[in-house]
Formats: C-alpha cells, sequence, structure tokens
C-alpha cells in the first residue's frame, strides 16, 4: 500500500484527476472563522453555511465530536468538515484536538472516500489552531485512509 503524497501548495487548489474530498477540522462549538476555514470559505460557501445549520440544529442534526459533515461544493469536489476539536483555546485539558474523534472522523472519512471512488485531501489536520501533533495525527491518517485505499495528498501552504 502507498504513502501519504506531501505537497507544498493550497488543500482547497487538490492537485489529482476525478473525485476529490477535502478533510478538515471544525470544532463542537459552531465556530468558523480562523485558520484553514477561511481559505474554504473564500472558495465556497457551502462548507461554512453547512457547518452553522448542522451546529444550530443539534441535538437531533448529529452534530458532535467525532461526527463528519460532507458537503458538495462542485461537481468533483466535496468537503469533509470533521468535528474533532473541543472549542477553541488550550486549556486545563490540554489543546481542543481530541485524537479520538479525529480518529472516529476519519474513519467516516475513509468510508465515504470509497464510497466515493474519491482522492482525500487535507492540510495538516487538527495541527494548526486545534494544537494536534503530526506524529500522532499522521498514523491515523495512513490506517483510516491509505490502509483502506484511499488516496491522500496532504498539503504544506506555503
Amino acid at each position: 500500500m502507498g504513502g501519504i503524497r506531501f505537497l507544498r501548495g493550497d488543500a482547497t487548489v487538490p492537485q489529482a484527476k476525478g473525485v476529490k474530498l477535502i478533510a478538515h477540522v471544525c470544532n463542537d462549538r459552531g465556530g468558523w472563522g480562523k485558520g484553514f476555514v477561511l481559505a474554504l470559505s473564500a472558495r465556497w460557501p457551502e462548507p461554512e453555511k453547512e457547518y452553522r445549520a448542522w451546529h444550530r440544529g443539534r441535538p437531533g442534526s448529529g452534530f458532535r465530536l467525532g461526527a463528519v459533515q460532507v458537503v458538495r461544493v462542485d461537481r468533483y469536489v466535496h468537503v469533509a468538515n470533521m468535528v474533532a476539536q473541543h472549542g477553541t483555546r488550550t486549556g486545563s485539558k490540554g489543546p481542543p484536538i481530541r485524537y479520538d474523534a479525529l480518529d472516529e472522523c476519519l474513519a467516516e472519512v475513509g468510508a465515504r472516500a470509497l464510497d466515493l471512488r474519491a482522492t482525500v485531501h487535507m492540510p495538516r489536520i487538527g495541527c494548526g489552531l486545534a494544537g494536534g501533533d503530526w506524529r500522532r495525527v499522521e498514523p491515523m491518517v495512513q490506517q483510516n485512509l491509505v490502509d483502506r485505499g484511499v488516496e491522500v495528498t496532504v498539503y504544506d501552504h506555503d
């Protein structure tokens, strides 16, 4: 099985043919306004709009840590809003990333990517504002996506 492909560039402009699924981490508070989400919103309004509606609709909406919402933004592009961040600030319980929730999200993204026959594209998820450690995230990406046959590209923005 292959590994993760790393590129310099913008994850909102996925470098692949066919169906593409852009995965990113969201918080469980309904906040959208810093980090990678700004690049998403600059390109497409739908991911933010759907995320905010999903958050407002809870508890019956399924919005919770570990949940994934896939939003189609283009004929061949979907965005996976992954709720894997508790709050927005580092506190007494450490950084906002919740690795167990991220693992659950990535398992769902893997299933959705296989259903869509999509490649997955992402920044170094959970390692920006969420405060995560890529050394903990990368094995989850490998296990939940690459090992299941999903091609993954991780983008490091210039």
